[in-house]
């Protein structure tokens, strides 16, 4: 059985957005797009919310040929092209025609979705995952849910002071995995298995 990886940057105050929503607040470096590269070569199934899918369906399509980006981002959008994406909403649809993401694209609805990811979980490797990237509602749902595996939090060097706190309206007990600093970088990573979770 895979298992469910959450990934999102945040601020050492504990916040994954600024004021008016805006994700670009958080201090974040090569880091964290190194690491996302890292954990999309062992995923076999990406997760999205409905707003982090709308926001990535713009953004990393087209940036596996953008030479202003970094060598890892574009290796990362390659990857993303062909992995499976299941998007949990109510409302989305999938792409059509010729866009990079049609036919690895599949809509699930909100109700469905911890029979899915169950699902998803038995039919990988237990050495494969199913990642999470964004999507805090979703992914804060499932926590409770106790169908998250491990948080990876990577770590900006910066204090925002306001926001939208990465968790909120649950407590939860974590067994450390892994504390990493990068190279040429001033972020870190924190690595964290989940033990059990309290709403």
């Amino acid at each position: 059985m895979g298992r469910l990886i959450v990934v999102n940057a945040m601020s050492v105050d504990g916040f994954y957005e600024g004021p008016h929503k805006d994700v670009s607040a958080v201090p974040m470096d090569v880091a964290f797009s190194e690491y996302n590269l890292e954990r999309m070569q062992t995923a076999d199934a990406v997760l999205l919310g409905a707003k982090s899918y709308a926001g990535f369906l713009e953004y990393w399509p087209h940036k596996e040929d953008d030479t202003s980006a970094l060598a890892s981002e574009r290796e990362f959008a390659k990857l993303y092209k062909v992995v499976e994406k299941v998007v949990v909403s109510n409302h989305a649809t999938p792409p059509t025609g010729r866009h990079p993401w049609a036919g690895t694209t599949r809509i699930v609805k909100r109700r469905d979705a911890p029979d899915e990811i169950v699902n998803l979980k038995r039919k990988i490797r237990k050495d494969r995952e199913v990642v999470i990237w964004g999507s805090r509602r979703l992914w804060s749902d499932l926590i409770v849910r106790d169908l998250v595996d491990e948080l990876h939090l990577v770590v900006g060097a910066g204090i925002i002071g306001a926001g939208t706190r990465l968790f909120e309206d649950y407590t939860a007990s974590l067994r450390r995995v892994e504390a990493r600093a990068f190279a040429n970088a001033q972020s870190v990573l924190l690595r964290y298995a989940v033990i059990n979770v309290a709403k």
